[in-house]
């Protein structure tokens, strides 16, 4: 599986070398920025698994920039790579949600597994957030059709088995969400 990557670092040649270190290892290097306002457009285009970013960079600097990534999730995982071990910069770092940060010069052997392991926890991450979001989408639902019962089994006199059934009912007949005609039935109350 060729996974795609992205680029964001302000000196070519650093560009460069981790294009042909990453294509020698089989990533699909999609786009290259050298500064953070591109790395963000360029997540925006492509969605890549993984973005590696400089943290000094002109116009948007990298934390910055993942920042916006991440809260867009348009991106899978990012990996700052600098050449400033600064604590302040790492605790800027872990607030950002970046899954990696090393320290150049870089070599294949910490840099690879870094990006796997980065790309597994992202997937993981986003696993969570759909499960999460989806979890909230059920709920919401389940509170407007409690609601919509309630409403039904004031109306009519009907046992709430009784009003969950009319939802249901006008739900098969109108082919519509049953969330959607407890929706209907609460504004017209």
């Amino acid at each position: 599986m060729s996974r795609n990557i992205v680029i964001a670092d302000d000196e070519p040649i650093t560009r460069m070398d981790l294009r042909e270190m990453l294509e020698e290892v089989g990533y699909n290097v999609v786009g290259e920025a050298s500064d953070g306002f591109d790395a963000v457009e360029l997540c925006k285009k492509f969605n890549p698994d993984i973005v590696i970013m400089d943290v000094k960079m002109p116009l948007l600097d990298g934390i910055k920039a993942s920042n916006i990534i991440i809260n867009e999730e348009t991106a899978g995982a990012i990996v700052l790579l600098t050449a400033y071990s600064d604590k302040d910069f790492i605790e800027e770092a872990k607030k950002a949600g970046v899954m990696g940060y090393l320290v150049k010069p870089i070599d294949e052997k910490s840099l690879i597994p870094t990006l796997e392991i980065a790309e597994y926890k992202g997937m993981e991450i986003k696993q969570i957030k759909k499960i999460a979001r989806e979890t909230k989408d059920k709920l919401e639902s389940r509170k407007i059709i409690e609601k919509a019962k309630g409403i039904l089994m004031e109306q009519y006199n009907l046992c709430e088995e009784e009003a969950f059934q009319k939802l249901r009912k006008l739900s098969m007949d109108k082919r519509c969400a049953m969330k959607d005609i407890a929706s209907i039935i609460i504004m017209n109350k």
